[in-house]
């Protein structure tokens, strides 16, 4: 016994396990001991590569101002150009704005439990690996699941909503002749 599980999960940690729970996941989530705010950072700490953090973006649609959450690799940038031919116009949204329609902080958004169910995209680059960690409502709290079950879990479609990844630059041959010759 290490003293941690005497310590009540936070309330967004607590959120996100019920609702795991209630939907028959078969993973609890876990509290880190360094933050996993970013990308980098859960990855770091659990020792997997960033496309496998199943980081939780959210936008504030324009047009009624309800909050769209893109759930995309760690390793990949969101393309709004996309996201909005899905859902509309959208722009950033702020701490305050993604804490009152999840109840998440920035740093912990899960892609369930949200305190007002958002529009959800779930980006079809996910689906590369059989294990991804997402987020479970709060900056040290994540959770493992299998990327279709990102989908059974929020509803949400499977679509392209990343940045077009730039082909890698052929690596160049050694020289194969001799000094001299």
């Amino acid at each position: 016994m290490c003293g941690s599980e005497l310590t009540p999960l936070p309330d967004g940690v607590q959120r996100v396990a019920a609702a795991l729970l209630d939907k028959g996941h078969p993973h609890a989530p876990r509290m880190l001991d360094n933050s996993a705010r970013t990308a980098q950072e859960a990855a770091d700490a659990l020792g997997i590569a960033m496309g496998q953090i199943a980081k939780s973006i959210i936008f504030r649609r324009k047009s009624d101002d309800v909050a769209v959450l893109v759930v995309t690799s760690g390793d990949r940038r969101v393309d709004e150009k996309k996201v909005e031919a899905h859902v509309g116009k959208v722009g950033r949204a702020d701490a305050d704005f993604v804490k009152s329609r999840t109840g998440f902080s920035i740093g912990g958004v899960s892609p369930v439990a949200h305190a007002t169910p958002p529009v959800t995209l779930i980006d079809q680059d996910l689906l590369r690996f059989d294990v991804v960690w997402a987020a479970a409502g709060h900056p040290h709290g994540v959770f493992p699941l299998h990327p279709s079950d990102l989908q059974r879990l929020t509803g949400a479609p499977v679509v392209d909503v990343v940045q077009a990844v730039a082909p890698a630059a052929p690596v160049s041959a050694p020289a194969t002749g001799s000094a001299g010759a």
